[in-house]
């Protein structure tokens, strides 16, 4: 299976989401299909079903998540070797030229990414746009309204 890129932040959050579906959410659901299995009749409690198809979710999130982990090739952008390029994790504030509107945006796995936040993903038509160019490099980001034209303005690896 190939490896999955993943921020160290990522793989944190990820992990804590484990930890708390496997210590938390999981012997809830048991507690609950219990209790309901003591209402009697299951053919007819529906807090019982209900209770089944939360276990079903909680245990199949707990397997995607176990399986992003030991694929992941968790990457920390601090390690990194500073050469001025775009690269996966690293932080850019990039202009549009037609608005001069700037933002900054992080590249980010695909896991991660919220664009809401700013944090792109690695397979995003911006992210491949930026990767491996510099400060004050021109990119052209093809959108569905059209090509963009951004101004990198600075790149950081925090």
């Amino acid at each position: 299976m190939r490896q999955i890129p993943m921020t160290l932040l990522g793989a944190e959050r990820l992990r804590e989401e484990l930890e708390h579906l496997k210590g938390v959410r999981r012997p809830k659901i048991i507690a609950d299909i219990a209790e309901a299995r003591a209402h009697g009749d299951l053919k007819e409690n529906a807090e019982y079903h209900a209770a089944r198809e939360q276990q079903g979710f909680c245990e199949g999130r707990i397997q995607e998540i176990e399986a992003k982990l030991s694929n992941a090739q968790v990457i920390d952008i601090t390690k990194m070797p500073y050469t001025g390029r775009v690269i996966f994790g690293a932080t850019v504030k990039v202009m549009n030229l037609e608005t001069e509107e700037e933002v900054v945006y992080r590249i980010v796995g695909d896991d991660e990414a919220d664009f809401k936040q700013n944090l792109i993903s690695i397979n995003s038509p911006m992210a491949r746009g930026l990767i491996g160019k510099e400060a004050d490099d021109v990119v052209v980001i093809k959108a569905p309204g059209g090509d963009i034209e951004f101004e990198i303005l600075n790149v950081e690896y925090l």
